[in-house]
């Protein structure tokens, strides 16, 4: 095993642990669906799981987290706007 390899693996594992953290966190109270933190933890995860199942041949696991990432990006753009969108008077 190389220490491409190696990174691969450990890339993956860091995306699988914070994938599932964010979703406990959730599941718990702590963080909000529409919360930054909560979307960052899912699009960071999500792609660390590109690189990984990419590396690895899962093309459909990684088109999966492509969308998943482009999900949280889209969510986090969306709170960003409404949280600086002027006051209407």
């Amino acid at each position: 095993m190389n220490a491409l390899h190696i990174a691969i693996e450990v890339i993956g594992w860091a995306a699988a642990v914070l994938i599932l953290t964010a979703y406990v966190l959730l599941s718990l109270g702590k963080l909000e669906a529409r919360g930054y933190i909560y979307q960052w933890m899912n699009v960071f995860g999500a792609a660390g799981f590109v690189i990984n199942s990419g590396y690895n041949g899962a093309i459909p696991s990684a088109v999966l987290n492509i969308v998943w990432a482009g999900i949280g990006l889209f969510t986090i753009s969306i709170v960003w706007r409404a949280r600086h969108a002027p006051l209407a008077h």
